[in-house]
């Protein structure tokens, strides 16, 4: 088993040396497995992201947040039962700089965010990918639900979708380079959750049962308005104003622009002859603009901070599908790129909430293209 490492840097069999990013959960555990019984060299390495000193075997544990000292004994304690060895590596004021600090500074520019994206990106792959040339490994491997595949016809390597379309993770791998991928295995790209479950239970993995963590793991009891106003203390997004409707008609007060996010349908507050939506935050104006049902949708997104996996540009309007949100079923687009870090995404249908932050994410077929951050809907 070479988890799509039919063109890499070293093979299975000569015992290529593999990084398994362990989150203390169910997935990263069933990955280190793979790797060993495929015949990787494997070395199991935890981000240290949240708590004090948890860097010791003694360290205590704080409860489920990703990153704390419990899911570094949890992810130690699999190794110990496979015999490899575990890093932990502080990475706190790197989480703090690249994923904490602008996940508060876009809801506050009234953006709703995808923290998992920039972790993704700058934990978890730029970070560890680091951590695995320094210390002279081939590989890092991850337990995302993906895939990757050499293309002879390009020369490059491919993003797919996993085989199991219900725990598909593409969407937040979109950031990913030609060079990342050529050092990269996804060991549970072809499985199922329930599968890798039963794996954990047959071989005696204490993560075998551990709930899937929700939300966003340093805000886990999802209170996104609470914790930003702890962190950054006063500002105009924790003020009330003015609930106007697109035509700028006067409808209400809000309690704070950081207190909505796009789409949203409870606790607006406003009597209406059917229930309203937040279309749209005026930062500027301290303006919560909202609308009925119908009003949500949006022709097509504008997006910039764009990558394209290949590593080439988008040659003229492309037939793509395209998701606009994790969970959202891939829909029929055209993508053009509009500039060097421009992508213009006009949907086959109408499609409801594209929230500026979030990310838009092309793909053909199982083939993930790219994406970029939504910068506005039209």
């Amino acid at each position: 088993m070479t988890f799509g490492n039919d063109r890499g840097t070293a093979a299975a069999s000569g015992a290529a040396s593999v990084m398994a990013a362990m989150s203390g959960g169910v997935d990263s555990s069933v990955c280190a497995l793979l790797l060993q019984q495929a015949g990787y060299d494997v070395r199991g390495a935890t981000m240290v992201l949240r708590g004090g000193e948890v860097l010791s075997d003694a360290a205590e544990g704080e409860g489920p947040t990703c990153g704390s000292s419990r899911d570094v004994e949890d992810a130690r304690a699999v190794c110990r039962r496979l015999g490899i060895p575990h890093d932990a590596f502080d990475l706190r004021d790197r989480f703090e700089a690249a994923v904490v600090r602008p996940f508060c500074g876009a809801y506050l520019e009234g953006r709703t965010p995808n923290p998992c994206i920039a972790c993704n990106r700058f934990l978890k792959f730029e970070a560890l990918q680091k951590h695995r040339r320094q210390l002279g490994l081939d590989y890092v491997a991850t337990g995302h639900y993906a895939r990757r595949r050499w293309d002879e016809a390009t020369g490059c390597w491919q993003l797919l979708r996993a085989s199991d379309p219900a725990k598909d993770q593409s969407y937040v791998l979109y950031h990913l380079t030609q060079d990342t991928l050529a050092h990269m295995l996804f060991p549970l790209g072809e499985l199922t959750k329930d599968e890798v479950r039963e794996l954990a239970r047959a071989h005696g993995f204490d993560t075998a049962e551990k709930p899937e963590s929700q939300d966003i793991c340093f805000v886990p009891d999802g209170d996104y308005a609470g914790f930003i106003e702890g962190r950054c203390g006063a500002d105009t997004a924790f003020e009330p104003g003015e609930i106007v409707n697109r035509e700028g008609r006067v409808l209400g007060e809000h309690a704070g622009l950081i207190r909505y996010t796009i789409g949203q349908r409870k606790g607006i507050g406003v009597a209406a002859r059917e229930p309203l939506y937040v279309l749209g935050k005026d930062a500027s104006a301290n303006r919560l603009i909202v609308g009925f049902k119908d009003e949500l949708l949006s022709s097509g997104v504008v997006a910039c901070d764009v990558n394209l996996i290949s590593g080439g540009v988008l040659e003229g309007p492309r037939e793509v599908q395209v998701k606009t949100h994790y969970r959202q079923r891939p829909v029929p687009a055209v993508a053009e790129q509009t500039g060097p870090d421009e992508l213009t995404v006009t949907f086959g249908e109408p499609q409801r909430a594209a929230a500026p932050g979030q990310a838009a994410v092309l793909y053909e077929g199982d083939i993930v293209l790219g994406g970029g951050s939504i910068v506005r809907a039209f």
